[in-house]
C-alpha cells in the first residue's frame, strides 16, 4: 500500500486561513459577550449587605452614605477601593468585602472597641482593645469611664500593656488607675480616681510591676500609722532605690519645735512688713525662707 500523498500547497493555504478566522470570529464572539455582560443592567451592584457587630455605626446608613462612592458592577467594582471607602468611617477598624453573583456586595465590618482616651483631654483620639490609636467622637463614649493614656507616637500598644499590668495592682488598694502617661523619657506616671500621682519610674514592664506591687503591699501600713486612707495620698514617688516617698494629706514630718520656731519666723516677718518709716524699714533684713514641703518615707520591708 503506497503511502498517502501530501495535500498540495493550495489546499493546505486554504485550511490555514480557515482555522485563523474560525479562531478570530471565536475570540470576537467571547468578547462581544464579555463586553454585553460588563455593561447590562442585570449585573450592577444592586445590593449591598452589611454585617458585624455595629454599636457605632447603622448598617442603613452607611449604605445610603456611601452606595454613590462604588465604582463598577459586579464585574468590575474594585475591592481594595470599596474596603478603603468602608474603612474611612469613623470607629471601623477593618472591613472584608466580597461579590456575590449576580449582582450583591457583601460587607463585614469589624469596629473599634474602645479601651482608654489617647492624649491629652483636648484630643479627639482613643486607644483600641488592639492597642491601635483612632479618631472618633469621644463624646460617644463619656458615660463608659474610659482612663486617659498618653505617650509618645508609636507606644500606644506598649502603653495599653503597662496599664492592663498595673490595674489588678491599684484594685489591691480599692484604687483606680484613672490616668497613665509614657514620658519622652522612658518614665511612668499615674493618676488614680483619688487625684494621688504617682512617679512610677523607667525600667521594663516587669521592673515597674515589681516596684508598684510593693508600694501596694506596704502602703497600708504607712497609712496606718497615721491613721489614713488611700484616698488620703496626694503623691508618691517609687523612683528609689531601697523603698519610695508619700505625700499624705493633712500629715508633716515637721517636728513641734521646729513648728514652733517656723511660726516665731513668721511673726518676725509679718511684724517687719507692719508701715513704717523708710529707714526702719530699711535695717530690718529679710529673714523669709520657703518651707519644705514633708513627705514620708517608707523602706524596703
Amino acid at each position: 500500500m503506497s503511502d498517502a500523498l501530501p495535500a498540495p500547497f493550495d489546499v493546505r493555504l486554504m485550511n490555514l486561513t480557515a482555522s485563523v478566522l474560525f479562531f478570530g470570529c471565536a475570540v470576537m464572539l467571547v468578547a462581544a459577550g464579555g463586553w454585553w455582560g460588563l455593561r447590562h443592567p442585570a449585573f450592577a451592584i444592586g445590593s449591598i449587605v452589611i454585617d458585624g457587630k455595629l454599636v457605632h455605626n447603622n448598617a442603613v446608613t452607611l449604605r445610603a452614605n456611601l452606595a454613590n462612592k462604588l465604582a463598577g458592577n459586579i464585574f468590575t467594582v474594585n475591592l481594595a477601593a470599596t474596603r478603603a471607602v468602608f474603612e474611612s468611617v469613623p470607629w471601623v477598624r477593618n472591613a472584608t468585602v466580597r461579590r456575590e453573583f449576580p449582582n450583591r456586595l457583601h460587607v463585614t465590618l469589624e469596629e473599634h472597641v474602645p479601651m482608654a482616651f489617647w492624649g491629652d483631654e483636648s484630643s479627639s483620639t482613643m486607644l483600641d482593645t488592639h492597642g491601635e490609636v483612632f479618631e472618633a467622637n469621644t463624646g460617644e463614649v463619656d458615660s463608659l469611664d474610659l482612663p486617659r493614656l498618653s505617650g509618645p507616637t508609636g507606644d500606644s500598644e506598649e502603653v495599653l500593656t503597662m496599664q492592663r499590668a498595673l490595674v489588678p495592682v491599684f484594685q489591691r488598694l480599692d484604687s483606680t488607675l484613672e490616668e497613665l502617661a509614657l514620658t519622652d523619657r522612658g518614665t511612668w506616671r499615674a493618676t488614680l480616681d483619688s487625684g494621688a500621682v504617682l512617679e512610677l519610674g523607667g525600667g521594663s514592664l516587669t521592673d515597674v510591676v515589681a516596684r508598684t506591687a510593693r508600694f501596694s503591699r506596704t502602703i497600708k501600713q504607712v497609712l496606718d500609722t497615721y491613721k489614713r486612707q488611700p484616698d488620703d495620698l496626694e503623691s508618691v514617688d517609687l523612683r528609689h532605690a531601697d523603698g519610695y516617698a508619700v505625700r499624705i494629706r493633712g500629715v508633716t514630718t515637721v517636728t513641734a519645735e521646729a513648728a514652733a520656731a517656723i511660726g516665731k519666723r513668721e511673726a518676725r516677718e509679718a511684724q517687719s512688713h507692719k508701715p513704717g518709716t523708710a529707714q526702719e524699714r530699711a535695717k530690718k533684713p529679710s529673714s523669709h525662707k520657703p518651707a519644705k514641703a514633708a513627705s514620708t518615707a517608707a523602706r524596703k520591708p
